[in-house]
């Protein structure tokens, strides 16, 4: 069995030793240009060129949660992708989640500023009642955030593509009831796959519906957000802040308003990073189901992008 690996961000030498000890009876290599034909393909935002060239896989893994990078190649035909289930992802995001929403609903930014001034300073409660989360996206990871923020005894609402049960959550599904959702919630959380029909969903009209004094987090990717948009309705006072992690141009480049408008804070996408040893424990597990015949978790659907 041969296994390539792949990875926009060039961390072969992260990688390959920890899959080559997790699938000891295969031959694992750094594709390159020409590379012999392989079973399996481990990859990070790949090229075109490597799909390709390598038309006879069995499955190409993703190494992250998004699979939008992939989504915008051609595909070899019949070949699934399949895409890390949590990897330790979501219990990072929803430490990030829940760290950036009570920052906001305690105040803690105002604080800060209050002390570096010398100043000992003191604000009424805000009351969670007034702060209904809602989380936009409830797949592995729009679950766990979900979970974690109902502890705190936020309201929570959600919002996917179909109908979904989560305990502890008001759902809402479909485009239909996207508007209901967005005006039962105050803090809106984005966690939704990129897709033709998600992109630009953060958008001047969306996020116009949300509670006077709304607060965006978004750590899903920057091309839910139209940057223009949301920067209109902080100036005018209908949204609070926002804290972003995820950008359209990554690193976010020096003059990008974000960088130093007063409501904004930004993080240098690090909401939830993949944990190497749980991913490469995850692939070669798949790897020997589908050796086996047995089904995976995490195979993506073209049509949906996710």
């Amino acid at each position: 069995m041969r296994v390539v690996y792949f990875s926009a961000d060039q961390d072969a030498d992260k990688w390959l030793p920890g899959l080559r000890a997790a699938l000891p009876g295969a031959e694992v290599s750094l594709w390159v240009p020409g590379a012999a034909p392989a079973d399996y393909a481990v990859v990070w935002k790949p090229s075109q060129q490597l799909l390709d060239e390598q038309p006879q896989l069995k499955a190409i893994f993703n190494t992250g949660a998004g699979v939008d990078a992939l989504m915008q190649l051609r595909l070899p035909a019949g070949v699934p992708v399949v895409r890390l289930d949590d990897a330790g992802m979501s219990v990072q995001m929803a430490e990030y989640v829940c760290h950036a929403l009570i920052r906001h609903f305690r105040e803690f930014d105002a604080y800060e500023a209050d002390t570096r001034a010398g100043k000992w300073s003191f604000r009424k409660p805000l009351s969670r009642a007034d702060f209904p989360v809602g989380i936009l996206g409830l797949g592995v990871l729009g679950e766990r955030v979900a979970r974690a923020v109902a502890q705190f005894e936020f309201a929570v609402n959600g919002w996917s593509r179909s109908p979904k049960v989560v305990p502890g959550v008001q759902c809402f599904a479909g485009m239909a009831q996207l508007p209901d959702f967005l005006a039962a919630s105050r803090v809106l959380v984005c966690l939704l796959p990129l897709t033709p029909d998600t992109r630009d969903l953060l958008n001047l009209a969306n996020l116009s519906q949300l509670s006077p004094g709304g607060y965006v987090i978004n750590v899903a990717r920057g091309a839910h957000l139209v940057d223009e948009d949301l920067l209109a309705l902080l100036d005018s006072g209908h949204l609070a802040g926002a804290t972003l992690d995820v950008f359209r141009t990554e690193p976010l480049p020096p003059e990008h308003p974000f960088w130093t408008h007063p409501k904004i804070t930004v993080t240098p996408h690090t909401s939830a990073r993949t944990l190497r040893s749980e991913s490469i424990a995850q692939i070669a597990e798949k790897i020997a189901a589908l050796e086996l015949g047995q089904p995976v978790a995490g195979k993506v659907d073209p049509s949906r992008g996710y």
